[in-house]
């Protein structure tokens, strides 16, 4: 039998591994419940990591434009498809003025600077012309004998038609009154056109198109010979690439061929062959292109030098497409091209052909229309190599 001390013995035993068991388990739990709370923080990072998703990099516009990321437009033509030539910006036919004195006068008012923004028909000075005066006189003169000429003919007319007078003295001084009529119109087209006030005191210096002022060489106080240049305003939404084409291309390009505009930052902008000049000028023995620009104006400015890359059709229907040597980029042994989504880019692979000039071929991956990555493809190839670094953390 056993006795109490050594029942109470057993008990005291039981009780201590029942206390370790519980013990040990609170501690197995905590174990076990410790990583499913970090859990959360890690799914956290996870989203964090989501705008380089597999082949997709998501980015918006103001992060392209910042990161200096060039954008441009796939178009068909092989390497030798394309005429590359140098080009100058300049304004168009309707896009510029040169704003003269219309008569001989003192610069008495500049009301704009050089880069104020003007409307056409605005002011922009006045000069101070004894022109003017003699415009003015003669416009009042011409309106004087109007108003003599309308009264004469009312008489006649109210002697005629109570049979006082002839027929041949109605006609006379109906005849009088047309000729006064057509003098005044010539006064008033006179004033107008040389910008006098209605005081007859000033000629007004107006721009005929909106824009903003490039040039003025205007001097308040000088007086100027009529027909001096005062003032250049240009339009900057009204701008045109004027491009010299070697002879030996003359007959390749014709109006309606696509085109590529080229800036010094990296640009592109697309254009299309509005006409090319029959005959080559005598010195560069070039032909002049003139390209219509489609887009993207406020990146360029007239007298800016730039490169223009023309496809004729004839080229641009083989089907062939060339692309900048640096928009293509090798990604984990792929050679890929960053093609733009509504989201960002897209990694496209490509198959690669010839290269040349700084252009390569692309066989397969690509078609025209298309807008891809050039200049600065590589930090987009950066951030797919900083998104997958993370992944295999």
């Amino acid at each position: 039998m056993i006795d109490f001390n050594s029942r109470r013995t057993l008990l005291i035993s039981a009780a201590a591994i029942v206390l370790v068991a519980g013990g040990g388990g609170v501690l197995v739990g905590r174990g076990v419940l410790a990583p499913k709370a970090a859990a959360p923080a890690e799914a956290e990072h996870a989203e964090e990591e989501g705008h380089a998703e597999g082949d997709q990099i998501e980015m918006e516009a103001a992060r392209i434009k910042a990161a200096g990321i060039q954008l441009s437009q796939v178009t068909a033509g092989g390497l030798g498809a394309e005429i590359t030539v140098q080009a100058t910006v300049t304004g168009s036919p309707d896009g510029q003025a040169v704003l003269a004195a219309r008569a001989d006068g003192a610069v008495v008012r500049i009301l704009k600077r050089l880069g104020d923004p003007v409307s056409a028909g605005e002011t922009i000075a006045l000069l101070e012309s004894r022109d003017a005066a003699a415009i003015a006189s003669d416009r009042a003169t011409a309106s004087a004998k109007v108003i003599a000429a309308r009264q004469v003919y009312q008489r006649e007319k109210r002697l005629f038609d109570a049979g006082i007078s002839a027929r041949q003295d109605l006609e006379a001084a109906q005849s009088e009154l047309a000729v006064a009529e057509a003098e005044q119109r010539r006064a008033a087209s006179a004033g107008t056109a040389a910008g006098v006030t209605s005081n007859g005191r000033y000629i007004t210096v107006t721009s005929p198109i909106s824009g903003r002022i490039t040039g003025a060489p205007a001097v308040l106080g000088s007086f100027v010979p009529a027909g001096t240049e005062l003032f250049r305003v240009a339009n900057p939404a009204r701008i045109e690439v004027h491009a010299a084409l070697p002879s030996t291309d003359v007959k390749r390009v014709s109006p309606g061929d696509l085109a590529v505009v080229e800036t010094p930052s990296g640009e592109t902008l697309t254009a299309v062959v509005r006409s090319v000049t029959p005959g080559l000028d005598a010195e560069s023995r070039s032909a002049t292109v003139v390209l219509t620009l489609t887009g993207g104006l406020d990146s360029l400015a007239p007298g800016q030098s730039v490169r223009a890359r023309i496809t004729p059709r004839a080229a641009a229907a083989s089907g062939e497409i060339a692309v900048p040597d640096e928009a293509v980029q090798t990604v984990e042994g792929r050679e890929v091209v960053f093609v733009r989504t509504a989201k960002g880019f897209q990694a496209r692979p490509v198959s690669t052909g010839a290269r040349s000039s700084g252009r390569i071929v692309i066989l397969a991956g690509l078609k025209p229309g298309e807008m891809i990555a050039t200049k600065g493809a590589f930090m987009l190839k950066a951030e797919i190599g900083k998104g997958s670094a993370e992944h295999g953390h």
